[in-house]
């Protein structure tokens, strides 16, 4: 079993708060998670068939048997549990008593924030990322293989393929989760979807556009996105703007939280084609944005993540905004340095020195597929294999 670098964070929330929720995309590695930590714990998981239509039926009969150093697993299917536990939890005020996970985050979020308010502390589990991978003498040496790969644990820890694995986890959970959340009844034209989407990495997401294109409404193609978003299978990364007397772009881009499962929805079935996709630059820029998200989640971090762009197409393709600091990034798939990789960068220090009262610019970094590595007082050029010097930096 790989380490999980996030399990330290998980440690520590469970002496401050009586529920700790696990959240993340199915088969991100919470069940194990969990199990290793609370070895102790009695473990209920609503997965099974058997346990679901037991608490299903009497949901206070069964948190009142089952008080102390209890597991639920996928708790979302049976949300009303979570007002028994809050009663619980006011009468014993125990720490740690009760971890829960769950696949499915907007559909608990409004009932966690109701019941558990002040009394549950979350932990956001994404597959594992290339330090945890490199930790583990895992990880690869070429970027293509290591983006085909992706990095759900069940890819290093069994005899699996990827490419029969993303075929398996479309299948049954991104099809057969999805379909229960929201009742899609054309299976077909959501497969078209999930390979267009896939097919718009790293773009500005254009509703109409992808609507016109799958043969749906508008607000069908926003509530299937927002149940990708609640699965944790994409995010959006959101646009940074400041008064800078310019038009800012108001779109948000599209990513997936994994590049493996993006590689099989756009049909690739190897690294060697990954690296003459037309897509190649987007999903280097996927793989990155999501390393750097995971490392921000893991070691608990608060820094956010953005894009910049103006209406006249000036564009750093990364944020990382501290509160106080801000790191531009570039993030480039190519293997030989340029000057053009500079260009959002020499952008984005003259915005802040013509606006010297807004947020401080740290250095740039250049991320990108090449070997060497420089670094002058402007930009820092880094491998994608070495983030260390970004890393350090984030607050």
């Amino acid at each position: 079993m790989i380490k999980r670098i996030i399990t330290s964070r998980v440690d520590r929330l469970k002496k401050g708060f009586p529920v700790v929720v696990v959240t993340g995309p199915r088969q991100s590695g919470k069940t194990t998670l969990i199990n290793k930590l609370f070895p102790d714990y009695h473990y209920f998981n609503l997965e099974n068939p058997e346990t679901l239509g037991i608490v299903e039926n009497d949901p206070a009969g069964f948190i009142n048997m089952n008080t102390h150093k209890i597991i639920i697993d996928e708790v979302q299917r049976v949300p009303q549990l979570l007002s028994y536990i809050q009663a619980v939890v006011d009468e014993q005020h125990i720490l740690g008593n009760f971890i829960l996970s769950d696949s499915e985050n907007l559909l608990l979020s409004e009932k966690i924030n109701q019941s558990l308010a002040g009394r549950a502390a979350y932990v956001n589990l994404l597959p594992l990322s290339v330090e945890e991978l490199k930790n583990h003498g895992d990880s690869a040496t070429n970027v293509y293989k290591q983006i085909f790969t992706g990095f759900y644990p069940a890819i290093y820890d069994k005899d699996v393929t990827p490419i029969d694995y993303y075929d398996q986890y479309i299948a049954t959970y991104v099809e057969r989760d999805l379909k229960q959340i929201s009742n899609i009844t054309n299976l077909s034209l959501f497969r078209k979807f999930l390979a267009l989407l896939a097919g718009r990495i790293g773009q500005l997401v254009n509703l109409s556009s992808l609507a016109n294109d799958v043969g749906v409404a508008v607000n069908t193609i926003e509530n299937w996105i927002s149940i990708l978003e609640a699965s944790y299978l994409v995010f959006r990364l959101q646009p940074y703007y400041e008064n800078y007397g310019k038009r800012y772009i108001k779109s948000a881009k599209i990513y997936f939280t994994d590049t493996g499962l993006a590689c099989r929805l756009l049909g690739l079935t190897s690294a060697q084609e990954v690296s003459k996709h037309y897509l190649v630059g987007g999903l280097f820029e996927n793989f990155i944005i999501v390393e750097l998200k995971k490392y921000i989640l893991n070691h608990s971090k608060s820094a956010n993540l953005y894009f910049y762009r103006d209406s006249n197409g000036n564009e750093v393709d990364l944020l990382i905004d501290g509160g106080i600091t801000q790191i531009p990034v570039e993030i480039k798939s190519g293997a030989t340095f340029s000057t053009e990789f500079l260009k959002g960068l020499e952008y984005w220090k003259k915005l802040k020195i013509d606006k010297p009262q807004s947020k401080q610019a740290l250095a740039g970094f250049v991320i990108y597929n090449g070997s060497n590595t420089h670094k002058t007082e402007n930009y820092e050029l880094l491998n994608w294999n070495n983030l260390n010097s970004i890393l350090e930096l984030i607050q």
